[in-house]
C-alpha cells in the first residue's frame, strides 16, 4: 500500500487565513473593527509564547489584538472583573482567557462568565451545548480544525465509522459530537473503554485526542483510515533533545493510513486559524 496523504495543516490554515482577510476588510469597508481581546494572567511561558504568535496571526489578516496582562496573584474577582467589562465593552468583538489560570483560581467559573457572542474558544458551556443543534461557528477551535482537516480530505463522514480516543471537554466530546452532526457513527473512548484496540481497528477515521505518545501505532490503523493527530506531547529524543510528538506513531503509521495529520504542522495551525475564523464569525454576527 502507498504511504498515506499528509494532511498539511499549514498550508490549509495559510488558504483559511487569505479568506478572512477579504472579510475582514469587507467588514472595515463598513466601518467595523475586527478586535480580539485575551486576558494573561501570570508568567506561565507557554502562555506568553501562544500570546505572541496569536498577535502576529492576528496581525497578518487585519485583526486588532489587545493583550491583557494580570499579575500571579490576582483574584477571581479582579479577573471577574476584567472579563465583565471586556463583554460590556462595544469595541471588544472577541474574547478569551489564555491557560493556565494560576491556583486557586476556578478557571471553569472564569470561561463561563465570557458572553457567548464574544467566545471565540467556544468554552462557555453555552456555547459547547449548542453543537448538539449544530452550530459551528463558535464551538471549541480545536474540535472545528479536526472536523475542518478530515473535511478537506474528500473522505465521505455520512455513514462512516468515527473513533475519538479522549473524551475531553474541550477536544474530544465536541469533535464526536461534530461527527455525529455529520452523520458519521461515532464511538467515543476513555481510559475505561474495554476491547479499545478492536474498536480503532475498525474506525474509517479515528481522531486521537489522549495526550499519550505513540498510542496510536500502526496494528491498530485500519488500512485507508484517514487518522486525525491531535497529541501534544514533549519528549526527549535518542539524541537527548526534547522535541514534539504527538499520539500517533507517525512513521509506521503513515504506511497504514489513507491520511494523516503530522505533529507538528497538522491540527495546530488550524486551531490558530479557528480562532481567527471564529473571531470574525463574532464581529460579524454582533455587527
Amino acid at each position: 500500500m502507498a504511504e498515506a496523504t499528509i494532511i498539511d495543516g499549514r498550508a490549509l490554515a495559510a488558504t483559511v487565513k487569505d479568506a478572512l482577510t477579504e472579510r475582514v476588510h469587507q467588514l472595515q469597508a463598513k466601518g467595523i473593527n475586527v478586535r480580539l481581546d485575551a486576558v494573561l494572567v501570570g508568567g506561565d511561558q507557554g502562555a506568553h509564547l501562544y500570546a505572541k504568535n496569536q498577535a502576529k496571526a492576528c496581525s497578518a489578516v487585519g485583526i486588532e489584538y489587545m493583550l491583557h496582562e494580570m499579575s500571579e496573584n490576582a483574584s477571581q474577582a479582579e479577573i471577574t472583573n476584567t472579563i465583565l467589562e471586556l463583554n460590556e465593552n462595544n469595541n471588544v468583538t472577541a474574547i478569551m482567557v489564555h491557560m493556565p489560570l494560576p491556583s486557586p483560581v476556578d478557571a471553569s467559573a472564569i470561561q463561563m462568565l465570557i458572553a457567548v457572542a464574544k467566545d471565540v474558544e467556544g468554552v462557555n458551556p453555552a456555547n459547547i451545548g449548542n453543537i448538539v443543534f449544530g452550530r459551528r461557528s463558535l464551538v471549541p477551535c480545536t474540535a472545528l480544525a479536526v472536523l475542518e482537516m478530515i473535511e478537506s480530505t474528500g473522505v465521505e463522514i455520512r455513514g462512516s465509522r468515527a473513533v475519538c480516543v479522549g473524551a475531553s471537554t474541550i477536544v474530544g466530546k465536541p469533535v464526536a459530537v461534530l461527527l455525529m452532526q455529520a452523520e458519521a457513527t461515532v464511538i467515543s473512548t476513555n481510559i475505561h473503554t474495554k476491547n479499545c484496540d478492536d474498536l480503532m481497528r475498525s474506525a474509517d477515521i479515528l481522531v486521537s485526542a489522549a495526550g499519550v505518545p505513540k498510542l496510536i501505532t500502526a496494528d491498530v490503523v485500519k488500512d485507508g483510515a484517514v487518522v486525525i493527530d491531535v497529541g501534544i506531547n514533549r519528549i526527549v529524543g535518542d539524541d537527548g533533545k526534547k522535541r514534539t510528538v504527538g499520539d500517533v506513531d507517525f512513521s509506521a503509521v503513515k504506511n497504514t493510513a489513507g491520511y494523516i495529520s503530522p505533529v507538528p504542522g497538522g491540527v495546530g495551525p488550524m486551531t490558530v486559524a479557528m480562532l481567527l475564523r471564529n473571531t470574525v464569525q463574532a464581529a460579524e454576527t454582533t455587527n
